[in-house]
């Protein structure tokens, strides 16, 4: 795989981004969660202020979602650059006000060293401000993890990761995927190669629309 992936701060991850072909993009609801964590246990005003701060960013997504890559583009420069440019100062100064030591000290300075790794989102309009649509969509591979147990071989797995991304990208169009599959199933053998693509998931959605 080449291109970008969206994660958390996990150093499992940095192998990865060592090859030069994966670029790391943090993930916004990751940032959000500690500042709710402390929120909700400390009732802190600045954790608070942090989360409404974000919602700000979540305002301008739900406005352009579905939108082309390049007009959600033009949004976040001229909308949410500002918001965001000013969540990160604002991040930096409150750091000063309190204690190092503190769980939202720690909040703080995750938040400002993933913010770095954010700003890729400003710029293309195919990114995500959160990946929580791919997190929703590997819950079920983790539950079915723990009840099938493992794949019997390396190829097996790989076969299994194209089967999941398939189904779980025709989830995405709003396509049933049992219906999908056995339409492609039954129309593959005879298709030519070279336009496969006219069987993606996307264009059986473009084709009931």
């Amino acid at each position: 795989y080449e291109g970008f992936m969206h994660a958390d701060g996990y150093a499992g991850f940095n192998e990865l981004y060592r090859t030069g072909k994966v670029t790391e993009v943090a993930c916004m609801a990751h940032i959000r969660r500690k500042f709710v964590d402390i929120h909700k246990a400390q009732g802190s005003a600045i954790a608070e202020e942090a989360i409404k701060r974000i919602a700000k960013l979540h305002g301008v997504e739900k406005d352009v979602r579905g939108q082309p890559p390049d007009q959600r583009v033009k949004a976040r420069q001229s909308r949410s650059k500002a918001i965001f440019d000013d969540l990160e100062t604002w991040l930096h100064t409150q750091l000063t006000r309190i204690s190092g030591k503190s769980p939202l000290a720690g909040a703080i300075r995750y938040a400002l060293t993933r913010m770095k790794k954010l700003r890729p989102w400003l710029d293309h309009g195919f990114l995500e401000l959160d990946n929580n649509t791919a997190e929703r969509s590997m819950r079920p591979i983790a539950l079915g993890r723990k009840n099938y147990l493992f794949m019997g071989s390396e190829g097996g797995g790989k076969s299994a990761a194209i089967a999941y991304t398939l189904i779980e990208t025709a989830k995405l169009n709003g396509v049933d995927p049992q219906a999908w599959l056995t339409d492609v199933l039954g129309r593959i053998a005879e298709h030519r190669i070279t336009k496969l693509d006219e069987l993606m998931p996307w264009r059986c959605a473009e084709a009931s629309a």
